[in-house]
């Protein structure tokens, strides 16, 4: 808006109200007074300009201005949270894990983790203790094997593993997910429990991005709500709890509310696929389950239906493929009907 007001165009009105029977020419003294105020003019309109492109939010927004104007509407980043889940020691009978003992992944850049409480090995030779990331994000959610080092040496202890693997460490809420949040306050007005007020609450809760309510489900007065996460997963028992209590504390004194994680529906694939030269069998297949994953994403709780045609092109998008045939998905070929309570994940896929 104010990018044609340069030093040199400020420069000029200014020199155009003295005089001409004043020397106004460069490295004149009236030029020379008159030049560090236009400078700093321009830099002050460059600012300007800023702030007039800051009242309208978009993607380029610095994070920053974003937290700050959202704040305005109530709206806060929702922060990282530790990745947690229970670890299993063995060795010697009675001997003692203390509260707080550092373990951590066995690779090159160690995840670290530490025990929530003090525990005792069984006379079977093992305890199962509860475990807590150091660090808050997803950088926590290891997979199932991952932790395998005793940083805190303990006596009598053989072993340490995670059987199963660890994925409810969630990142700080990105600028993306704000400036939706933001836009979505906007465009939905709170309104004494509407399903926008459900909705806004229920998306306050870390990891949780996507929410359908639904009225009068088991009769007056009640609601549904049905989450899923950022990754358009089912969420995890404890953010679903999560989801509960921030509602309980904000909903209407007479609704009677019941949060519910999405029902995952499995989605196995058969195809034969001719490829476009000689590649690792394993490479292709992976590469194939990237691009349907990334169909399925894209319309969980969007569309529920799973089209036959998308994921058949979804297998031409993959990498390598030429074309394929004898496509079935969970043994058929139609689109598959989904319920408006369930999202489809991908499951098993099968070159034949």
């Amino acid at each position: 808006m104010f990018e044609d007001q340069t030093f040199e165009v400020i420069m000029q009105r200014m020199l155009s109200r003295i005089p001409d029977d004043f020397d106004k020419r460069q490295g004149s003294v009236i030029w020379d007074m008159l030049a560090p105020s236009a400078l700093e003019l321009e830099q002050a309109y460059q600012q300007f300009d800023l702030a007039v492109q800051w009242l309208f939010l978009n993607e380029d927004t610095p994070r920053d201005i974003l937290v700050a104007r959202a704040k305005d509407l109530g709206i806060t980043p929702k922060a990282a949270e530790k990745a947690s889940g229970m670890v299993i020691f063995n060795g010697q009978a009675g001997t003692v894990i203390p509260a707080n003992t550092r373990i951590s992944t066995n690779n090159a850049n160690p995840i670290f983790f530490y025990t929530l409480n003090e525990a005792t090995i069984t006379e079977s030779g093992v305890v199962s203790v509860p475990v807590e990331a150091e660090i808050a994000g997803s950088s926590g959610n290891v997979p199932a094997g991952a932790i395998a080092v005793l940083v805190d040496e303990i006596d009598g202890v053989e072993s340490v593993t995670n059987p199963q693997a660890f994925e409810n460490g969630i990142d700080e809420e990105s600028d993306e997910s704000l400036l939706a949040r933001y836009f979505e306050r906007i465009s939905m007005p709170s309104s004494s429990g509407n399903d926008a007020d459900y909705i806004r609450w229920a998306k306050e809760v870390p990891g949780i991005g996507y929410v359908r309510v639904f009225r009068r489900w088991n009769g007056p007065g009640t609601v549904r709500v049905v989450v899923i996460t950022d990754q358009k997963k089912s969420p995890s028992p404890q953010m679903i709890a999560k989801v509960k209590e921030n509602i309980e504390a904000k909903r209407p004194t007479l609704a009677d509310v019941t949060v519910d994680g999405a029902k995952e529906i499995s989605i196995d694939i058969d195809v034969k696929v001719t490829l476009n030269g000689q590649f690792d069998v394993e490479t292709v297949l992976q590469q194939i389950k990237n691009s349907i994953n990334d169909y399925l994403m894209n319309v969980a709780f969007f569309e529920q239906i799973v089209r036959y045609a998308k994921v058949g092109e979804a297998i031409l998008n993959a990498g390598y493929v030429l074309d394929y045939e004898n496509l079935k998905i969970n043994g058929g070929t139609s689109n598959i009907q989904l319920n408006d309570d369930e999202i489809a994940v991908l499951g098993r896929v099968t070159l034949l």
